[in-house]
């Protein structure tokens, strides 16, 4: 999971570990003798590298496969690209952050992750907070299903509504909050916002307290998922949730995100409807995405 970070020269020495690691890796990547695997463990490297799988990954791949010939690369990806499935049973928490950058679907995935509980555990009371609500469009969307979908619903356009928006939704006793966070611009970060509103200090020093799940869609280039790593990075559980897979030509970003950030994939969102177009994550389906470009049967 994700570390927060305070210390203010820290971005910088990121920037400059990351380029002292890309002359070592390229330095590497020579020695990458795909000759010394087997033909399948060959073929499946190499496709991932026409996927856009970065070479750190790669060579962790590789270095997994080289002294085992049997070893199916599916057990060192399954390392690099870990499992939560979004439920009830394997995300206990009661309040979850919906967070991401703008048009990553982020409001559409708040709904479809109620929808999902809802269908799998009909009996669960969910609220949906709206703390995004200076946006027109999201704002009426997530009213209206709420509204038909019988999910209680809840608006804060400033931190201190947010505050009492939660508050008011932990006394009316609600088994699960979603809050779908407004997007941020380069300068600011989940950590800071968290902090800013007195939600840092309510979540508590528990880093299962609550859970942030960090909407991205694979088709964004790696520079910029990475930096969208760093800004939406907090101390508590969190999860990846793969958005509008169905945009998307390639998928190796999957691994490259998993890889760089040790977050769990929770769910895979597709399609344009939002009743039945997000499902909880499973391998079979990472890899069916990854492999064979094949999205998931709708639910």
């Amino acid at each position: 999971m994700f570390s927060s970070y305070s210390i203010p020269g820290k971005l910088q020495w990121q920037e400059e570990w990351s380029i002292i690691k890309s002359h070592l890796l390229t330095l590497m990547k020579p020695s990458l003798r795909l000759d010394l695997l087997q033909p399948r463990q060959r073929l499946a490297l190499e496709f991932l590298q026409r996927e856009g799988v970065e070479d750190e990954a790669l060579l962790f791949l590789y270095d997994q496969l080289r002294d085992t010939p049997m070893a199916n690369v599916l057990a060192p990806l399954s390392g690099l690209v870990p499992v939560r499935p979004w439920g009830q049973e394997h995300w206990p928490q009661r309040l979850h952050f919906v967070a991401g950058p703008y048009g990553a679907g982020k409001t559409s995935l708040a709904i479809r992750m109620a929808l999902n509980l809802r269908r799998v555990s009909p009996d669960c009371r969910i609220c949906l907070v709206n703390a995004d609500a200076a946006r027109g469009n999201g704002r009426l969307l997530l009213r209206h299903y709420c509204e038909l979908s019988e999910l209680a619903y809840k608006e804060a356009s400033s931190t201190l509504e947010l505050v009492a928006a939660l508050n008011t939704a932990e006394r009316q006793g609600f088994d699960r909050i979603l809050v779908d966070l407004p997007g941020m611009g380069r300068e600011g970060t989940l950590a800071r916002l968290l902090a800013d509103s007195g939600l840092a200090e309510r979540c508590g020093e528990d880093e299962d307290s609550v859970a942030v799940h960090l909407a991205l869609p694979p088709h964004y280039a790696g520079r910029e998922l990475h930096a969208f790593l760093e800004r939406y990075r907090t101390r508590h559980a969190g999860s990846l949730v793969w958005t509008k897979l169905d945009e998307a030509e390639q998928y190796g970003q999957i691994v490259n995100v998993g890889a760089a950030s040790g977050l769990p994939v929770s769910s895979l969102s597709f399609g344009p409807g939002l009743g039945s177009s997000l499902v909880a994550a499973k391998e079979v389906l990472l890899w069916r995405l990854l492999f064979k470009r094949e999205l998931p049967e709708p639910v």
